[in-house]
């Protein structure tokens, strides 16, 4: 975060110079107005080029893999974990329902019976255990 506060504040520092300096320059009547455009244009175009670069090719963060051992020791079924799934997604009991065409009470028998195996309190809670267990993956 703070490179990156950096490099923006330079970016600033260095525009605001070059605008300086082009001002001089077209005042002093060395320079026409379209040239001072036109090099601003240039430079912003390579910054642009230059940033996009950074941020296309930096290494995507890996995923944990899941442990399906870890799973089957605490007794989770395949219903359970995509509800498991879907909550990590942030759906609400009515919206799992709907995505997997079951009754609303049959997810909340779902999530109380993940809550217990996770032994967690609340949703939020289980999810954090599942992500520690590497259960699920986001």
């Amino acid at each position: 975060m703070k490179k990156t506060i950096l490099v923006f504040s330079a970016l600033i520092v260095a525009l605001l110079l070059l605008f300086k300096l082009s001002e001089y320059s077209y005042l002093s009547g060395d320079i026409s107005i379209e040239l001072v455009i036109g090099g601003i244009a240039v430079i912003f175009f390579f910054v642009g080029i230059y940033i996009n670069q950074k941020t296309l090719h930096r290494e995507k963060p890996i995923h944990p893999r899941i442990d399906h051992k870890k799973i089957e020791k605490l007794g989770i079924s395949k219903r359970e974990y995509e509800v498991l799934e879907l909550i990590s997604k942030g759906l609400s009991n009515k919206e799992i329902a709907d995505t997997l065409f079951v009754s609303e009470s049959t997810i909340k028998t779902h999530v109380s019976n993940l809550l217990v195996k996770l032994d967690a309190k609340r949703r939020t809670h289980a999810i954090q255990k599942a992500k520690k267990l590497q259960i699920i993956s986001i």
